[in-house]
């Protein structure tokens, strides 16, 4: 789901040499990254170069909890180049014309574009980049609506006393659905209303303190020396303030943030909550019939009048990809990464069957790592997923997977996809790596204030607030949460697996867990300022991903294999 920047706001206002196997990979003399306890606390704000390029900071040069990826490349790979892995992005669809993307996408070369025929036999026709599995839907209910509005004709009103014990499971089914939908619904509501009253305030003391100080662009200094002549100035100031030093120095851009906060909730009350919508129909299969696989278009972009909707997936593919050599825009985590595009997540909540027919899609089209933005916690067939996972486990795919943007614990709520058993205690699979999110602040802050966490259900942090990323139509902005977290651990994937490619990907998942970085400093989580823990006891790892030490660690392994 996507995170609102401006949810921090409502809180405030409203309330040796080694060689290895693989010819391409490089020599290495360096020591791993360590004693990270012992840097000192960045004091200053980051620049705006700084924050676009944090994910690739190095935590002891630069103070910024990066992946150390500049200083990878500077020290370790600069002079050799892995080869080319194929990383399958399941998500909204990708802008595969993108100035910063369109040499790193997939091409099907046993696919004769445009002919109307399945040239390779599998199952696809003219699938050259990838599949749209969601052919020209794009608006969707969430899961537990979805839920919801096709058992309320059987037990809208039912008295539990009158529920046989054969349709016991699903009447439980059908009340957790509805009292999510309700939940969620009013607190829909209730926070589009805070958002409008919010930017009212905001907009009031604006437009009083623009005239007092005859600019609308004014700076953090100039508001500090302003000196208010009226008690209602005076709370001008302090409204204004806090935007600057938490949201935006830039009060206009600020506006147009919090504009996009409320636009983002009368969408989800539009489609998200909406029993009338079915946006499954322009789909045309049956969604919960497995074997029904003859839908979608090889459209991977989506349907072209609403580029919107493919904005996650390109930002996603750009984290991972985009173009590190052709010094315009970004560069991506790796510079070996091929993305293979399979479009499955509307705007709502996937379908199960869209996802592991997905999964099964790309391992079968080479795929070595896929990277999986996305979640709920409401999935009718969750088997079929996990049918998939053990698929890419079999075909030694790792699958690098969003943890969630709720703030919670997932040892105690479950989540899907995972890869656990049905009690959420054992995995089922070892190819399955679960990413929370950083923020870049090293200190009390470290962790996003939206990460899902938890010591056996997430498996290890990375960078994933304020992310610069490539966007529709040849633009980049910044989006966050763990669904731009996981992509930085599937670029530091791909690259492993370019370098060493004997290694599996249970291999993979493990080094990136053991050579990721730790610290015994105390962590707000959650958002929650009275909620601290360890950060050690957040992940089964402990730890940061760092693509520096990985490539170590990598090294070292692949040597002893």
């Amino acid at each position: 789901m996507k995170i609102p920047f401006f949810k921090p706001l409502l809180y405030l206002i409203a309330a040796g040499i080694i060689t290895g196997c693989s010819s391409t990979s490089p020599k290495i003399l360096s020591t791993p990254v360590s004693n990270i306890d012992s840097i000192p606390l960045k004091v200053r704000d980051l620049t705006d170069a700084q924050l676009k390029d944090w994910t690739n900071a190095d935590l002891v040069s630069d103070t910024i909890p990066g992946m150390s990826v500049n200083k990878a490349y500077a020290e370790i790979i600069k002079n050799t180049k892995p080869s080319p892995v194929i990383v399958g992005v399941v998500d909204s669809g990708v802008d595969i014309e993108h100035e910063d993307l369109e040499g790193v996408i997939w091409t099907n070369a046993d696919e004769i574009p445009g002919n109307g025929k399945d040239d390779d036999n599998n199952g696809y026709i003219d699938d050259i980049h990838g599949w749209n599995f969601l052919g020209d839907a794009v608006a969707e209910n969430m899961e537990y609506t979805r839920i919801y509005k096709r058992l309320k004709p059987k037990y809208e009103g039912k008295s539990e006393s009158s529920i046989s014990t054969a349709d016991r499971e699903e009447y439980n089914t059908y009340k957790a659905a509805k009292a999510e939908y309700e939940k969620e619904y009013a607190e829909a509501v209730q926070t589009r209303e805070q958002y409008l009253q919010i930017k009212s305030q905001i907009t009031a003391a604006h437009n009083a303190v623009s005239e007092a100080l005859g600019t609308e662009d004014y700076t953090k200094e100039q508001l500090s020396d302003f000196k208010p002549e009226t008690q209602q100035m005076g709370q001008y100031k302090s409204i204004l303030t806090q935007i600057q030093n938490n949201v935006n120095e830039n009060i206009p851009e600020a506006l147009t943030e919090l504009e996009e906060a409320i636009d983002y909730y009368k969408e989800r009350l539009a489609t998200h909550f909406n029993m009338e919508l079915d946006g499954r129909a322009k789909v045309g299969d049956d969604p919960y019939d497995i074997t029904d696989t003859n839908y979608g278009n090889n459209e991977v972009s989506g349907p072209e009048a609403d580029k919107e909707n493919v904005k996650h997936g390109t930002h996603v593919a750009g984290i991972i990809a985009a173009d590190r050599s052709n010094n315009i825009g970004v560069k991506g985590v790796s510079n070996n990464a091929r993305i293979l595009v399979v479009r499955a997540v509307p705007d709502g909540d996937e379908y199960d069957k869209d996802i592991a027919l997905g999964i099964r899609y790309a391992v079968d089209n080479g795929a070595k790592v896929i990277n999986t933005s996305f979640g709920k916690y409401f999935s009718p067939n969750p088997e079929w997923v996990i049918d998939a996972i053990k698929y890419a486990a079999e075909n030694d795919v790792l699958i690098v997977n969003a943890a969630g943007n709720e703030g919670i614990d997932l040892d105690v709520k479950r989540v899907y996809p995972n890869d656990q058993d049905p009690n959420n205690s054992t995995e089922i699979a070892d190819n399955f790596l679960t990413v929370g999110a950083l923020n870049y602040d090293y200190g009390a802050g470290l962790v996003a204030d939206f990460s899902n966490y938890g010591t056996s259900n997430v498996d290890v942090f990375a960078p994933g607030t304020k992310i610069w990323s490539t966007t529709p139509n040849d633009t980049y902005e910044y989006l966050q949460g763990t669904s731009m977290a996981a992509p930085a651990v599937s670029g530091i994937a791909a690259i492993i697996r370019g370098y060493y490619p004997q290694l599996t990907a249970a291999q993979v998942k493990q080094i990136i867990m053991d050579s990721g970085l730790s610290t015994k400093a105390s962590v707000i989580v959650g958002g929650d300022t009275n909620n601290t823990k360890k950060f050690q006891n957040l992940s089964v790892s402990g730890k940061m991903a760092n693509l520096y030490n990985a490539l170590i660690l990598a090294d070292q392994i692949s040597k002893n294999n």
